[in-house]
């Protein structure tokens, strides 16, 4: 799916994102909803939210790499989302539902990443479980054998052909 088209629909599916853009490993807008004057000042800032927060977040005890955030005033809110070396970044009315703008916005950077190329596998590498499956995975089976069509009646002939007379179950009879 197209960058363009992700963001269409993010917007038509999350009612509560008003605006989006994404931006590239190198920060550059690489799609956005708004126009390229809005575009670049959301992108500005998310960015340098963003990598403000994450500074703050390295220093930490137990720090992990940041992978999204969200910052409210009381005019909105903006939710920066990283997947990768990309950011989504989404502007909001006041008080959305965080967990679904999330969401939807990690549906979206999804739905633009290029799909992962295949590792080659080294040599000498230890086969894996899946691996090791599909090499003992017995060949696709052969196709049928075509059966002979059954020949079929005509009307006549079934007509022609006695009927086998029904049982019925034996009523007890009536006490008087």
């Amino acid at each position: 799916m197209t960058a363009d088209s992700a963001l269409a629909d993010l917007i038509e599916i999350s009612s509560q994102v008003e605006g989006a853009v994404l931006l590239g490993a190198d920060g550059s807008v690489v799609a956005s909803t708004l126009d390229d004057a809005r575009a670049n000042a959301l992108a500005g800032a998310a960015r340098r939210l963003f990598d403000a927060a994450e500074e703050g977040e390295r220093e930490g005890p137990g720090a992990r790499p940041l992978t999204q955030l969200e910052a409210s005033t009381l005019d909105g809110s903006i939710f920066v989302v990283r997947d990768g070396e990309r950011l989504i970044a989404a502007i909001t009315p006041p008080d959305p539902t965080v967990g679904l703008v999330f969401y939807d916005l990690k549906t979206c950077l999804r739905q633009t990443a290029a799909p992962p190329e295949p590792v080659p596998s080294e040599p000498g590498s230890k086969p894996t479980k899946v691996s090791r499956r599909l090499a003992a995975a017995e060949p696709p089976a052969e196709p049928a054998a075509e059966t002979k069509e059954q020949p079929t009646q005509s009307a006549e002939e079934a007509a022609e052909k006695p009927k086998k007379p029904r049982r019925t179950r034996k009523q007890p009879d009536a006490a008087p």
